[in-house]
């Protein structure tokens, strides 16, 4: 039995692109399912590999529209099931998801959230997750974002979240099998914000000092060429090196 699968659901940075909606990966051990983001139209593709009533939790990174907005169509899906609603899930998240993501429907202060999933706040530091180890660590973004190191059956995987230059992230991500790093940016756009988002350079040079055997290219901003964003970490990372796509799986 493989000990732990993961599949590219989204992998579209800030918005979503023709061929992939914003940020989702499902994370699989031991029969568990586990959703990490849930971008703009991930729920949609979500449910080419999972059905509606099989994903056991969710962990959100953070509260940007591009990383948890379809948590909240995923509310409607759970309480308007022809068989009835069916049984809160936990959801582990920064502080404030529960009153942020209501706001959407915006008829109450939870509009039914409470109701379908059971939301724990997230801090720096380990927690379980079914048969996931999660260790959880801020990274540089302008809001509160989390960056996971998620382990089970021997193997690590290391998810960015978003995050400017971080040694939080190479940290999390030291001697991990796979690393899913964010690279927005290449070096040559103009006008990039600091401190915000990586290049592929940068995720590449913190793929590098974290020692990971294999980086996979993320959060790709639909106006840039990936073949681009390949080229430029190649030019850093000798490891492995992947760029996502919706669909792309890695068995572990």
């Amino acid at each position: 039995m493989t000990p732990m699968r993961v599949t590219v659901i989204g992998c579209a940075g800030s918005f979503p692109g023709p061929k992939s909606p914003s940020s989702c990966y499902l994370f699989e051990a031991d029969g568990f399912r586990l959703v990490v983001d849930m971008g703009n139209g991930a729920l949609g593709v979500l449910q080419r590999y999972a059905e509606i009533a099989d994903v056991d939790a969710v962990l959100l990174s953070h509260l940007h529209a591009d990383h948890c907005v379809d948590l909240y169509a995923y509310r409607i899906a759970r309480r308007y099931a022809p068989g009835g609603p069916m049984p809160a899930i936990p959801v582990y998240a920064p502080s404030g998801a529960l009153e942020r993501l209501a706001k959407i429907h915006g008829i109450d202060d939870d509009d039914g959230m409470a109701e379908q999933f059971e939301f724990s706040t997230l801090q720096p530091g380990h927690l379980s997750i079914g048969p996931f180890a999660v260790e959880a660590g801020h990274v540089n973004h302008p809001v509160e974002t989390f960056g996971f190191r998620l382990s089970a059956g021997g193997t690590s995987v290391a998810y960015s979240g978003d995050t400017g230059e971080s040694d939080e992230l190479v940290r999390l991500a030291t001697g991990a099998d796979l690393a899913l790093f964010e690279a927005s940016f290449l070096t040559t756009q103009v006008g990039r914000p600091p401190n915000v988002h990586l290049t592929a350079r940068e995720a590449a040079e913190h793929a590098a000092r974290a020692g990971v055997e294999h980086l996979v290219l993320t959060h790709l901003v639909p106006w840039n060429d990936p073949a681009c964003s390949r080229e430029e970490a190649a030019a850093i990372y000798d490891g492995k090196l992947t760029v996502a796509s919706t669909g792309l799986a890695f068995d572990l």
